[in-house]
């Protein structure tokens, strides 16, 4: 935690800019919660170039403040702006679902790319949507597909729900555990289910966010088997079913879907060159 003084009233954006880094937070993390503290659009980084000089209210500068010592006790910047950007869409996040990771946009280009131009109408469902993000995204890229989005929480639901009315996205919403009590068939099922080891101590640092979001079993593997073990009754025949995992577990993964029965399976890499997805089809 930062013991730098705060600014004095009157200091410019540049020296709030300065001050908000040297204390920890990343150069981009400064510029949106300083964009927040002035009530501004988080895309309006340009205005900040543009008024570097200018003086900063004291009311903004404690807002700034406050959020910076927020942001350095491990809080996402989305929750502390409640604004993610997601694959083009502007979502409404808080404590109540994972922030949206940008690795996640992954799985969406894959769904997408499953799809060909997107005419066809698939029937499209999203495991643990949290904040909607997978779901959202695919709606609002494919109008044509009907898109379901399922969460065991009833409060990650209503983010969900409240970006789909906000952004007009007509996505259906169920509460359920996985796809227990759905009847499909689907032609493709996606998921970003909680993937890490139980006992990972890098979940301490991400102590903000839900850990029934994050955390599953020993390996971190309990609910991708459950997905895995239950799709194959969900999909229709030459159906897909890709999923989210860990840096490491893409070899696991895909030898889960082999065992099950689904062929073509593969993984994608992520734009770090990490196998961060990995799928099957069901052909039977």
């Amino acid at each position: 935690m930062s013991t730098l003084p705060a600014l004095p009233p009157g200091c410019t954006v540049t020296q709030a800019l300065a001050d908000a880094t040297r204390r920890g937070p990343a150069r981009l993390d400064a510029q949106l919660l300083l964009l927040h503290a002035l009530g501004r659009d988080p895309h309006d980084r340009a205005w900040l170039r543009a008024h570097d000089t200018d003086a900063l209210p004291a009311p903004a500068l404690a807002a700034l403040d406050a959020a910076v010592q927020r942001r350095l006790s491990g809080e996402p910047v989305a929750y502390i702006t409640g604004v993610k950007e997601f694959y083009g869409l502007s979502l409404h996040v808080d404590a109540r679902v994972l922030d949206p990771r940008d690795d996640t946009e992954t799985l969406v280009d894959w769904a997408l790319d499953l799809g060909g131009d997107g005419t066809t109408p698939l029937r499209v469902v999203d495991l643990g949507t949290g904040s909607g993000a997978i779901a959202l995204a695919l709606q609002h890229s494919r109008p044509h597909w009907r898109v379901t989005a399922v969460d065991f929480s009833a409060d990650a639901l209503a983010v969900a729900q409240g970006n789909a009315h906000r952004l007009g996205l007509g996505v259906a919403f169920a509460r359920g555990s996985w796809l227990a009590g759905l009847q499909g068939p689907f032609d493709l099922i996606v998921s970003n289910p909680p993937y890490i080891p139980a006992a990972d101590p890098h979940l301490d640092a991400l102590g903000h966010e839900p850990l029934s979001a994050l955390a599953s079993g020993h390996d971190g593997l309990d609910d991708i088997r459950t997905i895995v073990a239950q799709a194959g009754t969900r999909l229709a025949s030459g159906g897909w079913l890709l999923l989210e995992h860990g840096y490491d577990q893409a070899e696991a993964v895909r030898a889960l879907l082999t065992q099950a029965g689904f062929g073509e399976v593969q993984s994608r890499r992520d734009l770090a060159g990490i196998e961060r997805c990995s799928g099957g089809r069901w052909q039977v």
